[in-house]
């Protein structure tokens, strides 16, 4: 009975797995250009603030992501790790809860906008992780033209998010032009003598200090990779290379089979 109840359970998960896959198969598209809207909305509000068409237009988009996690979510098989393995996308459907609800104003009437304020750097870091999908879904596979559109992304949406955190202070940026070449100085190690000065500011300087650590890494690997490539098939190079090796490896199996061959001969000629 028991062996039954748990063939007719493993059934049921295997069919709710399959439709889950073509259900993300028939939205990756779609929601592939939502992800990259918003982003961009984000941008556009975090440097300029959004008209009223646009608050609508990304408050439609928000609610269509949250219908979209709402229908697999309830697909899954497996609840909690599904929840686990999207949790930075559960953050994100509910960081913009607090300006459609205007939640910010009870907030404040507490006394602790500054939380408020640190909200935006949790939908920076949110979206940007939205976009990571979307990429990671147009690309197809995580290789070095992801990890360059993806620098892109963070640079344009980080300079955003530095630009709205640091402008009205004293000798803060004047420009998102400014806030741009600060965080592309920034992700390549060059550095700047300019350095945030509010809390969000500086969380955010953090984040963008450790992805720039880790990708300036992958691509001097990924450089060095190249060069020793050409290098290894060049005739002329110190450095063997796979052709070099494929060629020495047939030889030593002709030689062998030669070697081979004047064994059989001698062993003949003796008998």
């Amino acid at each position: 009975m028991e062996s039954g109840q748990n063939a007719t359970k493993h059934a049921l998960n295997q069919e709710r797995r399959e439709v889950l896959q073509r259900l993300e198969n028939w939205l990756e598209t779609p929601m592939l250009v939502l992800g990259f809207v918003w982003l961009a909305f984000l941008v556009v509000e975090l440097i300029w603030g959004l008209s009223p068409l646009l608050e609508t237009a990304g408050t439609v988009i928000w609610v269509i992501f949250i219908v979209d996690f709402g229908v697999k979510f309830m697909l899954a098989p497996h609840k909690l790790a599904y929840l686990k393995s999207n949790w930075l996308t559960v953050i994100a459907l509910l960081v913009p809860a607090l300006r459609v609800f205007r939640v910010v104003r009870v907030v404040r009437l507490l006394r602790v906008a500054r939380a408020a304020r640190g909200m935006r750097v949790v939908r920076v870091v949110t979206s940007l992780n939205r976009g990571m999908k979307a990429l990671s879904a147009s690309l197809g596979r995580r290789g070095f033209g992801y990890v360059i559109g993806l620098t892109g992304l963070v640079t344009f949406a980080g300079a955003a998010g530095m630009f709205a955190f640091e402008n009205e202070i004293p000798n803060g940026f004047k420009s998102y032009g400014e806030a741009l070449w600060w965080t592309a100085m920034l992700l390549t190690s060059l550095g700047s003598e300019y350095w945030p000065h509010t809390g969000e500011g500086r969380v955010l300087c953090f984040l963008l200090s450790l992805y720039g650590f880790a990708v300036f890494g992958y691509v001097t690997a990924t450089l060095a990779t190249f060069f020793v490539g050409r290098d290894a098939e060049s005739e002329e190079a110190e450095l063997a290379g796979a052709d070099s090796i494929k060629a020495l490896t047939f030889e030593i199996t002709a030689l062998r089979a030669e070697i081979r061959g004047l064994r059989d001969d001698q062993a003949g000629v003796e008998s």
